[in-house]
């Protein structure tokens, strides 16, 4: 396929903003499902475009009416409702800022994003949300009002119920329109925090539409192609990659979106909606394996031979992702699928998927291939919010391991400390009220420095090693990247995460937290009794089969680089806690701080 260029792209968007592109959608596939969700009786129900259209302009008019217009910002604590889809396309249309706050977040991280945004306005989805916002709101000067959309009884002074942005008289679309410029700010992401004060990320218009088109370019997709597919939006909408996945390229091109409020329900969603785009952080595929993984231990003889049909298909599979695959490899590759691995994808909802994509966070490389081989195509995408998403991306071609080349019309590069840099149109416009650090991160040539420390292969392919300022040095000067090691951790079937541990330290050891599901089923089919998972990670042959599993991770590691020492935790991390961020990054600080006294332990 031709290269394009970053002129050629600019070319196809010139003058086209999100709300251009939401227009032209509803315009085309107007009687199509736009949206569905099950609502409180239990039941599916759906909008079309044309009936999400009116929800937009009527919550523009009922916005307008709060006094939001040019240059305002709107905060919305929203899960993955209807409501955040056509309220975010209504703050734009007012030709003001959706800001989207994860809704895990404390009263003091709320002051913090409200205060440093100026909000005007808050959208809200319930009284649990509100309460964060009216402890505070003392401290909060620029916010004049609050929308709750299922609100309490009784509503304190310039709080309002749903009504405001739900009954007023819809405005003209194509004046709604107008309201938003190219170079308009289309959103602010807010980032995690892990490594200080959160950054106010700001994406333009003209990034949003300029990485959709570029994106489309890589899958090869025109609109029309990608129009009707089904997605499930699940993931917090506060994040950059469920924001472009399921929002901005969905109403760009006329998806169907299935909104999951609780990630705790996706394995119906999955299998009630078929989809046939995926789009996970690597702990959702982790545990989707894990899944598959404890049902077949319970029967030995069905898991071997599983595992047989893996083994056989995976260097069938890779030919075929490369086109080298004989006719008769094929034919063998089929075979197994029908009898092993079809009816694995349709149990798990998986059967109708085109494309599945894991991001956020570095994935085992096993574990991609794994999913390829049963008939998943899985890929790995790499970007950050900076990036307005993707950076890089190979959907078809995969090479587990690798995150792919960059997105067309991007140029990348590594710096002399082998930093991964950027520039194209998907790079972000700078840090809301920050020069210094939008200096520090956006070069005077356009580059945006990643913060990763890369490797790029002879077809362009990029390896990430590590975050730059993650890397582990031991005592004896060794530099060590501990994501990686831990996604080699993570392939140990009863493992759920992993903490590296080892900075100035002489070797290195790990924290390893049992599987909820993998590690009770495994114990129980080796008759192994135990009250729960914390006295599962007492019983020493878990440690024997993690130790085991160990030697193995390792292989492929120097000695200098593998873990010597392990400590078993019988607790779960959850994303969005103390431990894990919402896309379930390591929070390493507090990791290092919860288990100071375990980690001694394995130095003394």
């Amino acid at each position: 396929m031709a290269t394009i260029t970053k002129d050629e792209i600019d070319a196809r968007v010139a003058g086209r903003t999100v709300l251009t592109e939401f227009r032209r959608t509803i315009e085309l596939y107007s009687d199509r499902t736009a949206l569905r969700w099950i609502d409180d009786r239990d039941e599916w129900r759906s909008m079309t475009f044309r009936e999400f259209g009116e929800h937009v302009a009527r919550a523009a008019t009922g916005l307008k009416s709060l006094g939001v217009g040019p240059g305002d910002r709107v905060v919305l604590m929203v899960r993955n409702i209807p409501q955040f889809h056509w309220l975010d396309f209504a703050v734009l249309g007012c030709g003001a800022t959706p800001v989207s706050i994860y809704n895990s977040s404390a009263p003091d991280q709320v002051e913090y994003l409200v205060q440093h945004s100026e909000a005007k306005v808050a959208v809200v989805e319930d009284e649990r949300f509100l309460d964060n916002f009216l402890k505070v709101r003392d401290r909060l000067p620029s916010l004049t009002d609050i929308v709750v959309l299922n609100p309490p009884a009784e509503l304190p002074d310039r709080v309002h119920g749903p009504q405001v942005v739900t009954e007023h008289e819809p405005c003209d679309l194509d004046e709604l329109v107008k309201a938003a410029k190219p170079e308009d700010l289309a959103t602010i992401i807010y980032t995690s925090g892990t490594t200080g004060s959160p950054k106010g990320v700001m994406i333009s218009h003209y990034n949003v539409v300029w990485t959709a088109e570029s994106l489309l370019e890589c899958l090869g997709w025109t609109r029309e192609q990608a129009a009707g597919k089904r997605v499930v939006s699940y993931l917090p909408m506060a994040h950059v990659a469920e924001r472009m996945v399921s929002h901005y390229l969905a109403f760009g091109s006329g998806f169907e979106v299935s909104t999951c409020p609780e990630t705790g329900q996706l394995t119906r969603y999955l299998g009630e909606v078929r989809p046939n785009i995926v789009f996970g952080v690597p702990r959702v595929f982790e545990k989707v394996y894990a899944g598959v993984m404890a049902v077949l231990s319970a029967d030995e003889e069905k898991l071997q031979k599983f595992n047989e049909a893996v083994a056989a298909a995976q260097p069938i599979e890779e030919k075929m992702t490369w086109g080298t695959a004989t006719k008769e490899e094929i034919e063998t590759y089929e075979f197994l699928d029908a009898v092993a691995f079809s009816q694995v994808r349709e149990l798990l909802g998986l059967d109708q998927v085109e494309l599945a994509v894991s991001g956020a966070a570095p994935i085992p490389p096993e574990l991609i291939t794994w999913f390829r081989t049963i008939g998943v195509p899985l890929a790995e995408i790499y970007g950050m919010s900076e990036s307005t998403g993707p950076m890089t991306f190979a959907p078809y071609k995969v090479k587990a391991g690798s995150v792919g080349p960059a997105i067309p019309g991007t140029e990348i590069k590594l710096g002399e400390d082998g930093e991964l840099c950027q520039r194209g149109g998907n790079i972000f416009v700078g840090y809301l009220n920050d020069p210094e650090k939008t200096a520090e991160a956006l070069d005077d040539e356009g580059w945006l420095h990643s913060g990763d420390i890369a490797e790029i292969d002879e077809d362009g392919y990029v390896r990430i090693v590590d975050r730059k300022k993650e890397l582990i040095i031991t005592a004896g000067g060794k530099n060590v990247s501990p994501a990686n090691l831990e996604a080699a951790l993570k392939m140990i079937p009863i493992v759920g995460q992993a903490a590296a541990i080892g900075d100035n330290r002489p070797f290195v050891s790990a924290l390893v937290v049992l599987d909820p599901e993998m590690a009770p089923a495994w114990a129980q089919s080796q008759g192994i009794e135990f009250k729960d998972l914390a006295d599962l990670a007492t019983k020493p042959e878990v440690r024997e089969e993690i130790e085991r599993g160990l030697e193995h991770a390792m292989a492929d590691f120097s000695q200098a680089e593998r873990v010597k020492k392990i400590h078993i935790l019988g607790e779960e991390w959850e994303p969005d806690s103390d431990l894990l961020t919402p896309t379930s990054k390591l929070k390493r600080r507090n990791i290092h701080a919860r288990y100071a006294k375990e980690i001694e332990e394995m130095y003394s």
